[in-house]
């Protein structure tokens, strides 16, 4: 059959909710967890985690972790807190500034040397998930995990940083779709309508690393993964270079040990 169209997959609202929040229970339950903590970025993918995570579980039984930077644009900072309200969840806002220092210093690094850009980037990404498991030990709360679809398709997230977590409620929804969940279920629109800029240096924005937006990635994304087409006949269907296909497929490649657990000698 000719394929003459790439869509992301429209999906069922209720159903999604329905299922997303019978999952959290589900882990909560089988780990025996009093309740879950959460980063809040004031980014969508943590803003629709966390108000999922309070339809499944009840706003006293989530825990948000605000975790700024002194270049953490303000108005992140300000919907977080914002979003913490709407919910009703209790948040602790933690600056990890001088946590981060601590360790640069410890290292003897040069935190201008542009060589050091990107580990001290990840750096800030692992500070984080420490904190998150100190208030998941302290309370025997289980630690979500915020990222979609997208972002773990093309490695778009830090090893053992974001990418560590008890269990991830939204990773099967391509960002395109968490948006249109985060509408739905009625996000502030500044929230929904948000660029994503992961923030771990200063002015740090997706466009800086990937050459496009989410709303072209996560077609190609579905061309390559569920219609398994070649990188031509997604160029052409989309009307795209390409060049930014077969960007986003090495990008896929390339970060295949950030989705498998580390490798082992298998016994006999």
């Amino acid at each position: 059959m000719c394929v003459n169209i790439i869509e992301v997959p429209k999906i069922d609202f209720e159903k999604t909710i329905c299922e997303i929040v019978g999952f959290i229970r589900g882990e909560v339950e089988k780990a025996g967890a009093a309740g879950v903590v959460l980063g809040l970025s004031g980014g969508i993918d943590s803003s629709l985690a966390a108000a999922l995570c309070v339809r499944a579980l009840g706003n006293s039984r989530v825990l948000g972790i605000i975790m700024p930077t002194s270049f953490t644009p303000r108005e992140d900072l300000e919907d977080a807190l914002e979003l913490s309200r709407i919910l009703g969840i209790r948040s602790i806002l933690i600056n990890i500034d001088d946590i981060c220092e601590a360790i640069v210093k410890t290292l003897g690094v040069n935190p201008n040397d542009p060589k050091n850009k990107l580990p001290l980037a990840n750096v800030r990404a692992r500070v984080r998930m420490v904190i998150l498991y100190f208030y998941a030990n302290l309370y025997n709360y289980l630690v979500v995990g915020t990222s979609d679809r997208s972002e773990y398709l093309i490695g778009y997230f830090t090893k053992y940083g974001d990418g560590a977590a008890d269990f991830f409620p939204i990773r099967h929804l391509y960002k395109t779709q968490v948006r249109e969940l985060a509408a739905y279920i009625g996000l502030p629109e500044r929230i929904v309508k948000k660029p994503s800029s992961p923030q771990l240096y200063p002015g740090h924005k997706l466009l800086d690393e990937v050459p496009v937006d989410y709303s072209i990635i996560d077609p190609i994304l579905v061309g390559l993964f569920e219609k398994n087409l070649p990188v031509d006949a997604i160029s052409k269907i989309l009307n795209i270079q390409p060049e930014i296909v077969s960007d986003i497929q090495r990008r896929f490649l390339r970060s295949m040990h950030k989705r498998l657990p580390p490798p082992v000698i298998e016994k006999g």
